[in-house]
């Protein structure tokens, strides 16, 4: 599917992509990504490349790029499709016309990918629902927890396209439509799948489900997991589950983050009846399939994992997950001091990754845990190189002066 930027006469329209617009686009882009290589090799000559990826937009040249597929283990097992550097810059650019008028469609309660929101906001809204509808867990009140099984792989790309047509069509009103749309398309019904580099090893897919991959996914459906593009749509791929579940009578509470989602009510019964209505929608108006293994029904004083952590009466705590990251980083850090004086990479690496991990967790119920993990295990060598501040919440280098004299 495309949607050729060409008249009558098969000549090239004359359409305008603002400048200043991509050179934000490319400040976005590159922000965390500044120190890779294709980053890099980009910025070399930033003002050339991005005149040249202008004109291919604005005559309908552009093309993604061959994304680098690979397989990270970590929070779990997932396939990611890279894109190249100057292909995001036009996935930035691309989000950047259309955020404005997703913002004002989507619920308040879709917590991925949108500023002022995210996890934190997320787990904090769904635990207030909890506590309102229990009384401050005084009353009894219950909470369904739901999962989509293998959501981006089966997002149909053509029903999503044809959606997005269909929402634009009055709503858009900028002269560069026609390039939007153009790039919209590309992006879209793309299946970077067929021309991509792999990266590591194909026994790196052994262990990854079939409903996981792009790979094995049906014909017009995924969209990659790695890309600014695909979280955004994948919202509005979504928002008409979140605009009807948000609305059933008598709701307590609902909450979404991509494909985990949360409804919370006073009656046990209205909830269970709902498992079979969201089964039957997801199936007949999105082509999605409920996780039949991941269906959490229970009351809220029993608590909710939910993106993890635990939400609990009165308290948030850190999750399984988090907590046994968090200690498996500290050993394996641990075990770099006892096999030689670390460089000055390896402290930076220490130094980051223990300030990720304090920086997420002191959001939440967890100092005792994050007090009594460092002091009982942290190596003395470190120990002795930083120190812990702000509540044991970030760590910063020991600054050693020169004597006197020196």
């Amino acid at each position: 599917m495309q949607l050729p930027l060409f008249n009558d006469s098969d000549e090239p329209c004359s359409f305008h992509v603002d400048a200043g617009e991509l050179f934000e686009a490319y400040l976005a882009c590159r922000r965390n990504k500044r120190n890779t290589r294709s980053a890099m090799a980009f910025a070399v000559d930033y003002e050339q490349n991005l005149l040249e990826l202008k004109e291919e937009m604005e005559s309908g040249r552009w093309q993604p790029g061959r994304s680098i597929a690979f397989v990270v283990k970590r929070p779990v097992l997932r396939e990611v499709f890279a894109a190249t550097f100057r292909d995001r810059v036009v996935h930035h650019w691309l989000m950047a016309r259309l955020n404005p008028l997703f913002e004002e469609l989507f619920i308040d309660d879709s917590y991925a990918c949108r500023v002022g929101k995210g996890t934190l906001y997320g787990v904090q809204r769904v635990a207030s629902f909890m506590e309102q509808a229990t009384c401050q867990y005084t009353q009894p009140a219950w909470v369904l927890r739901l999962d989509i099984e293998g959501f981006f792989m089966n997002i149909n790309r053509r029903w999503l396209f044809e959606s997005l047509l269909f929402f634009l069509d009055g709503r858009y009103i900028r002269s560069d439509l026609p390039v939007v749309l153009d790039v919209l398309c590309k992006v879209v019904c793309a299946n970077p799948a067929q021309n991509c580099i792999i990266k590591g090893n194909r026994r790196d897919w052994k262990n990854l489900p079939p409903n996981k991959s792009l790979f094995k996914s049906r014909p017009d459906c995924g969209l990659p997991i790695g890309n600014l593009s695909s979280q955004i749509l994948a919202n509005f791929y979504l928002h008409p589950l979140d605009a009807c579940l948000s609305s059933l009578p008598g709701l307590q509470g609902y909450g979404r983050y991509v494909d985990d989602f949360v409804l919370v009510h006073t009656d046990h019964k209205f909830l269970a009846c709902q498992i079979p209505f969201i089964r039957d929608y997801l199936q007949s108006e999105l082509g999605l399939r409920l996780h039949p293994k991941k269906i959490y029904l229970q009351a809220c004083a029993h608590g909710l994992k939910f993106l993890g952590t635990e939400i609990r009466p009165g308290r948030i705590v850190p999750g399984a997950r988090i907590r046994g990251n968090f200690w498996d980083s500290i050993s394996l850090h641990n075990a770099v001091a006892r096999s030689g004086v670390p460089n000055k990479l390896q402290k930076r690496r220490f130094q980051n990754s223990m300030n990720s991990y304090l920086g997420l967790m002191k959001h939440y119920a967890s100092y005792q845990f994050r007090r009594r993990l460092i002091r009982k295990n942290l190596s003395v060598y470190w120990l002795n190189h930083f120190y812990i501040s702000g509540g044991y919440s970030r760590f910063a280098a020991v600054v050693r002066r020169a004597p006197k004299g020196r």
